[in-house]
């Protein structure tokens, strides 16, 4: 029986295509170069350069929306020129080039140009990346081509941070040099796609409308737009992955061991992303999604009531598994309620909706730790994730007919 699975699982990984593969690789060496960065930049921005905790809350905020607004743009500009590969580029271009500058800057004003030009090219790569995944895959081995490339873009997530800690621990805290070794990835991100990424013919087929019309949107489908309105619902429910460190260090973990919790995070992800993928060919895709929202109300209410760091622990692995179960499942259903022409739209529009949401999310965490602490906060959230649920039972039926039209 077990060899059986495990035959069946590598026939699938043989058949999904090279450009995938080399999608997910590319993902992975820009995350491990922007994570070796981003763990270390909020303490090197206070305890170098001098900048308050308010400053550092506010560029991060300003850069995060800079990327959603972006995504808009270059999914619906990948449309109009059916040249997904080379907006993909461009993002990640735009990313390595500002890599250089964190070891050179001396002021704040360039790490935030840096920050800035960062985000935008994160903004510029993400639809058109996930429409091309989509364009190459074939369909009936979506579900594990997005799962392959979310697990292996967080095994960049999660070796970033552990880099940044063994080369800060070698270099006795020479920021300086984490941050150059960190360019090296970041170039080798570029040439991958560059070199082992081919663009599907129909997606150069140039579109004469112009994009980001109210005809499109329209055009978009009803089922395209439950989809969205169920992952902004989802996204109330998860709120950023701060709250998972606050909750670590609510329970006494030393501030030496906090990285831990976004390696343990960033660990289960990436082991049950590509997995779940698989399984959402196999199955009913609102069922695996409905097992992910399952499994983020346990991680909820064992964060809500940890009493240690083992409570916390398994809380964390189980937040990180139900990113596994839907992350790449939704950007699934994206591609699959989408019309072909217009996914870049629609991945575009799909990342700046959720990622409001997740604005959102993560404000009214905020207001209920302040008010009535974390098991408020992590309680709210379980309560969002029913509610998710009761949102998927409706549509169920219109999603099935969708994948199987």
């Amino acid at each position: 029986m077990i060899t059986v699975a495990t035959a069946a699982a590598s026939k699938m990984r043989r058949g999904i295509p090279a450009g995938v593969w080399a999608l997910g690789f590319v993902s992975m060496l820009m995350d491990i170069s922007s994570e070796m960065t981003h763990a270390l930049l909020p303490v090197y921005m206070v305890a170098v350069l001098g900048t308050s905790t308010l400053a550092v809350g506010l560029i991060e905020g300003i850069a995060e929306a800079t990327a959603s607004i972006t995504k808009v743009f270059s999914g619906a500009l990948s449309d109009w020129l059916g040249k997904r590969k080379f907006l993909a580029v461009l993002g990640y271009g735009l990313a390595a080039l500002t890599k250089p500058i964190f070891p050179l800057a001396s002021s704040l004003d360039w790490l935030v140009a840096a920050r800035f030009v960062d985000r935008v090219g994160k903004g510029i790569r993400g639809a058109p990346r996930d429409a091309l995944v989509a364009d190459i895959a074939p369909p009936e081995l979506r579900g594990a081509s997005f799962g392959l490339r979310q697990s292996l873009d967080t095994i960049g997530a999660f070796l970033g941070p552990l880099l940044a800690i063994g080369l800060m621990w070698l270099t006795a805290d020479h920021f300086q040099t984490v941050f150059w070794i960190a360019v090296i990835p970041a170039f080798l991100s570029v040439g991958l796609i560059l070199v082992a990424v081919k663009e599907p013919e129909r997606s150069r087929l140039r579109r004469v409308r112009m994009p980001l019309r109210r005809d499109e949107f329209r055009r978009l489908g009803a089922s395209y737009w439950w989809v969205v309105a169920i992952a902004t619902m989802f996204t109330l429910a998860r709120f950023s992955e701060a709250f998972l460190i606050l909750r670590a260090q609510s329970i006494g973990l030393p501030l030496a061991l906090v990285p831990i919790v976004l390696v343990l995070m960033s660990l289960a992800y990436s082991l049950s992303a590509y997995p779940a993928g698989i399984l959402s060919d196999r199955m009913d895709r609102v069922t695996i999604l409905i097992i992910g929202l399952a499994l983020l109300v346990f991680a909820d209410f064992a964060l809500a009531f940890a009493s240690g760091f083992s409570g916390v622990g398994v809380g964390v692995v189980l937040w990180g598994l139900h990113m596994g179960f839907t992350q790449g499942l939704l950007a699934t259903l994206v591609a699959e309620t989408a019309p072909t022409e217009l996914r870049g739209t629609a991945f575009g529009m799909f990342n700046l909706i959720t990622g409001l949401a997740l604005l959102a999310a993560s404000v009214i965490a905020g207001a209920l730790w302040d008010v009535v602490g974390p098991q408020g906060t992590f309680l709210a959230g379980a309560a969002f994730a029913v509610l998710t649920v009761l949102g998927l039972l409706p549509v169920r039926n219109r999603l099935r007919k969708v994948r199987h039209a």
